[in-house]
């Protein structure tokens, strides 16, 4: 099989997926990119994580292209590879229905930052997407998801920000591996529901100053990181 290693850490960030319970059935994907060969390995469509093999994952060229695989590559492949082509510092996306955050993204609203466990991983709010337009859904559904996540980011670092929600439908994350892109969608999931619960209790409640969101995430990301070991 080509890309063995590539396919084991992406065949993982899937399951890992199923074990945190943000998948249902066959709901969503993860994928890696070797940027070296320009090659992804995504999960097949409509296969059930409890039988996913890493022989059954697709090989896949930056147009497309099944280059190894017998199956169906996933139905949002179109999304990661526009992702792969706009933000060249990622190596795995993945894509859930996990239930807070498609919550959010179904309500059409950012994610706020109301605390530091937030503040540790997104360096501001978790972005929402615009809502695509009936041409945009009728013409390339999948990829003009891409280009309004691109879109969003425009003026955003997507290492800082390793997530958004596409309006009225699910979340998408990313790391500079498959297997942090699957961390990160947990953590998101997570932060989904801290923010729901906080306003619930505090409809009122206030975003943490720039001050706290600046220190907990350098804490943990760019040259003065101070968590962890070295």
């Amino acid at each position: 099989m080509l890309l063995t290693d590539l396919r084991e850490s992406v065949l993982d960030a899937n399951l890992e997926l199923h074990r945190q319970g943000l998948v249902l059935y066959t709901f969503g994907n993860a994928s890696g990119i070797d940027r070296a060969e320009g090659l992804v390995v995504i999960k097949p469509s409509g296969v059930s994580y409890d039988r996913l093999k890493a022989a059954d994952l697709v090989v896949v060229d930056l147009d497309g292209r099944v280059v190894e695989g017998a199956l169906n590559p996933s139905s949002d492949l179109a999304t990661h590879l526009l992702l792969y082509k706009e933000f060249p510092a990622i190596g795995g996306v993945v894509h859930t229905h996990s239930e807070f955050a498609t919550s959010w993204a179904q309500a059409g609203m950012a994610i706020p930052c109301y605390g530091t466990t937030h503040a540790d991983y997104f360096r501001g709010e978790v972005p929402v997407t615009p809502p695509l337009s009936d041409e945009q859904i009728e013409t390339a559904y999948e990829l003009n998801t891409g280009r309004v996540i691109a879109g969003r980011f425009r003026n955003l670092d997507p290492i800082a920000v390793p997530g958004v929600l596409v309006a009225g439908h699910a979340p998408f994350a990313w790391g500079k591996t498959a297997a942090d892109a699957a961390h990160n969608a947990v953590v998101l999931e997570y932060i989904a529901r801290l923010a729901y619960r906080s306003r619930v209790v505090n409809p009122d409640v206030s975003e943490v100053s720039a001050a706290l969101l600046r220190k907990h995430y350098e804490r943990k990301h760019g040259p003065k990181a101070t968590y962890g070991q070295r």
